[in-house]
């Protein structure tokens, strides 16, 4: 079995500086969507330019990027999949990940050299159908989200040598068969199959009956009314070993509408633990520290009330402060500011490879000179005092909101 290290760790990107600091904080490969076939918001999509300028970062660093098609296709698509998959290939493109069997066959037809990632969206549940897809010349496959560890490896053991396997460790979950839902398109007219989700599943809702309009019941019993359909998020760092052992060679982590900070507090949270450089205690400190809701083991571990309808909301217990961008030198940094902070305040500065590193703000100084008690502007620059040594341009701050 590979040691967790060994493991390629897959983090998602919405734009440039979410790939950045994926990479600045130790993921091994990067997903995002370019401008065709991207099962996310047209916000979080790449032009075909800044996939050149994405890959050449990334090989740079001798990582690899996988670019999303894995919209369900209409018939007029798919003539369109061949030349753009060969200008991914062009660009760099490492694989691309794909759901519709249509665009697999149309894809390896005419770009046959492009790899082919099969998307969670495709519901592999089973090695049967792992082995039509490996027929059919996807190298990867990107487990169905409903799968237990047991079955993973049954997969595994029956499933085709050559064939890898992907599985997601961390991130939102829906409570629709492996995300191919509905509710927005009949809510709101857009539908997550073609990028648009609303997150309809995520809202509160009442019941009403038909003879009492105007007197609603919630379902269960809270004020804020309850979201039935919203489900908990995954956190798998407690049983990372168990997925390894079970054949999965990727770890992937939900989010490509995440925000860096997001996204550079996770990565850095898994590098550390599959890297054997802190404590799961540790790790999963670092996970509490973006914007989640409660998370839970998803269907990995076979506990059928594992994803039980979150009904709290979500969990924003820290906050990011800013982004370095010079430095630390003799305990003074300079920042560019995201939200809030105060002079005496207590922040930690989350630096690869380390859990957050607490400071305390000694004094807060504008570019013109002019001392500050309190920073409330986001995007300017500032220069603080207390930091510890080691801080670099792109390390984050973030603070404790609930001290």
């Amino acid at each position: 079995m590979k040691k967790l290290k060994d493991i390629e760790l897959l983090a998602p990107a919405g734009d440039m500086e979410g790939i950045e600091t994926a990479l600045k904080y130790g993921a091994d490969a990067i997903y995002c969507g370019g401008p065709f076939m991207q099962l996310r918001a047209a916000k979080a999509a790449f032009s075909e330019e800044n996939l050149a300028i994405a890959s050449e970062k990334i090989h740079a660093l001798g990582k690899k990027l996988y670019v999303t098609v894995n919209c369900f296709a209409w018939s007029e698509e798919i003539p369109i999949l061949g030349d753009y998959a060969k200008r991914l290939k062009d660009i760099g493109v490492d694989a691309i990940i794909v759901s519709d069997i249509g665009a697999i066959s149309e894809i390896k037809e005419k770009c046959p050299e492009m790899e082919i990632h099969v998307s969670t969206q495709a519901n592999c549940m089973n090695y049967k159908a792992a082995e039509v897809y490996w027929n059919m010349g996807a190298s990867r496959v990107v487990l169905a989200r409903e799968l237990s560890i047991e079955r993973i490896a049954e997969i595994r053991d029956r499933a085709p040598k050559g064939l890898q396997l992907e599985a997601f460790i961390h991130g939102a979950m829906c409570m629709s068969f492996s995300g191919r839902c509905l509710i927005s398109a009949f809510t709101t007219g857009r539908s997550g199959n073609r990028g648009e989700c609303a997150q309809s599943c995520r809202w509160n809702y009442y019941l009403m009956e038909e003879k009492r309009p105007g007197e609603y019941f919630p379902i269960e019993e809270s004020e804020r009314g309850t979201a039935i359909l919203s489900s908990k998020e995954l956190c798998a760092a407690p049983f990372l070993e168990r997925l390894a052992e079970a054949g999965v060679v990727s770890f992937k982590i939900e989010g490509r509408m995440r925000t860096p900070y997001s996204i550079g507090s996770t990565v850095n949270a898994y590098r550390m633990l599959m890297d054997g450089s802190c404590s799961l205690e540790q790790a999963m400190k670092e996970l509490g520290t973006s914007s989640h809701r409660p998370y839970s083991s998803g269907f990995y571990l076979g506990d059928p009330n594992a994803l039980i309808p979150d009904t709290g909301g979500y969990i924003r217990d820290w906050q990011f402060i800013a982004t370095a961008i010079e430095p630390s030198g003799g305990g003074k940094l300079k920042i560019q500011t995201r939200n809030a902070f105060n002079v005496g305040e207590e922040l930690e500065a989350v630096m690869p490879g380390k859990p957050g590193q607490p400071f305390t703000v000694k004094a807060i100084t504008t570019e013109e000179g002019e001392s500050l008690n309190r920073s409330a502007s986001p995007m300017v620059i500032l220069t603080i005092e207390g930091a510890p040594d080691g801080i670099q341009p792109g390390d984050l701050l973030r603070k404790d909101v609930t001290a």
